[in-house]
Order: C-alpha cells, then structure tokens, then sequence
C-alpha cells in the first residue's frame, strides 16, 4: 500500500563500475554497457556491488536510480583538483601516452544538478527507476588538455614533461607492491589503475540522462574554469 511506500533513494556510483580490467577504451557507453567480470580497483569493484544492490531493490515499494558522474570537478570539489595543483607546482607531473585520448568531465553544479532532478523525477514506475546512468558534461577533450587547463586555473605551468606508457606501469607496480609489504594504509602516489585511467578514453552518452531525467550540462568547461580560477584565488589555493 501508498503507507508502506520507502522515500526514494539516489546512489551516486561511478561510471568504472563497467571499465574492464586492464584498461581498455570506453567510448561512447550508455547504461546498457555490462558489468565486467574483474576490476582494476577496489573502488570500482564495491562501487558495482552496491550500484547492482540499489538497482535491484527497486520496486513497487521502493524507487531507486543510480548516477555515475565522471570526474566531478569545480570550486568546492578540493580533491583531484588539489592533488593536480600541488603536484603540477612541484614538477611531479609527468604525461603519459597516448596523449590525445579523450575523457569527459562533470562540473561540479551540473552533478547536484542531476541528482535533484533524479530527485523530482524518481517514482514507483518512472522512467529512470531502476536504471543507472552516465552524467557528464558532454564535451570529451582530450586527457592532457583537461589537466593544464586546471593548471592554468591556479596558475601553475602546463605539463610537458612525459614518461612512456611502460615505465609509467612498471613503477606503479612497484609502488603498490611497497605500500602493500609496508601495510600502508593510504594509497601509492601511482597506481596501475591510474595510469590506466590516464592512457584510455572514457567518454560515454548521456542522451538517457537527458530524456529521463530532464539532464543538461549548464555550465561549459571554459566557463568553470573561470569560476574554478576565482574560487582558487578567493580561497587562497
């Protein structure tokens, strides 16, 4: 009955929930892309085990829907935008190729914005109800670009420095093997599954987002980076 209805539940996943293990080009993905077998990543892996969870718990009693923002970004979003920053003023960033692979990004109102209106829209019998989907701003550029454009928001000088795909890989193996026999409990300042992350495309299609949810990016990657520039420079970054 309409009392023994649950309030709506919104999980945010990531879109490596489906990046196969190894590494591999994810171009063009919509919400029907598999879960795959193995994943490069803890994250990733629990990540797929809770979306598979939420996702099969909807039902007539209980709506659920799942967001995989890529790469959230912007003022506020301290995180991947500091760990750039701080590396990028320490000369410890190296490109690693292929350098012309392309990746989307999500500005970080345009993910609130989605979740609020997967928010209004989430109901038994919805057209997203029970379905996960890929929210992002649309625009894929190229990995590098992305990086020296947060680089040149706090003023920082582009990457230009570059290390093979091979070495990249060996050293991050090495690394993970050290924190591992040491019993660290942060992580390696590179992982294999980063390198992996930054040598493929991962760009997907959000034309679901935007018929079921009402989904469209407002803000343009030139126009956050202004406001990621102020922010930075407001809060002293």
């Amino acid at each position: 009955t309409h009392s023994k209805r649950r309030r709506p539940f919104i999980f945010t996943s990531t879109p490596s929930v489906v990046y196969p293990a190894g590494g591999a080009d994810v171009e063009g993905w919509d919400g029907s892309a598999p879960y795959p077998e193995n994943s490069d990543s803890h994250y990733a892996a629990t990540k797929a085990l809770a979306e598979k969870a939420v996702l099969s718990a909807n039902g007539p009693d209980f709506s659920t829907v799942s967001l995989r923002p890529h790469l959230v970004w912007g003022p506020g979003r301290d995180h991947m935008v500091s760990t750039i920053i701080a590396r990028g003023r320490a000369g410890k960033l190296r490109r690693i190729g292929p350098f012309n692979k392309l990746i989307d990004t999500t500005y970080i109102d345009d993910a609130a914005a989605a979740h609020l209106l997967a928010a209004e829209r989430l109901a038994p019998g919805a057209a997203c109800a029970g379905k996960a989907y890929f929210i992002s701003q649309g625009d894929p550029r190229p990995n590098w670009d992305i990086v020296n454009m947060i680089l040149e928001a706090a003023g920082a000088p582009p990457v230009k420095k570059s290390i093979p795909y091979p070495a990249a890989i060996a050293a991050a193996a090495v690394l993970e093997t050290a924190w591992r026999l040491a019993g660290a409990k942060s992580e390696p300042p590179l992982t294999r599954f980063v390198v992996r992350q930054l040598t493929t495309a991962h760009w997907f299609d959000i034309s679901a987002a935007r018929r079921d949810l009402g989904y469209s990016p407002s803000v343009t990657i030139e126009e956050g980076m202004r406001r990621l520039a102020d922010w930075l420079r407001s809060a002293g970054k």
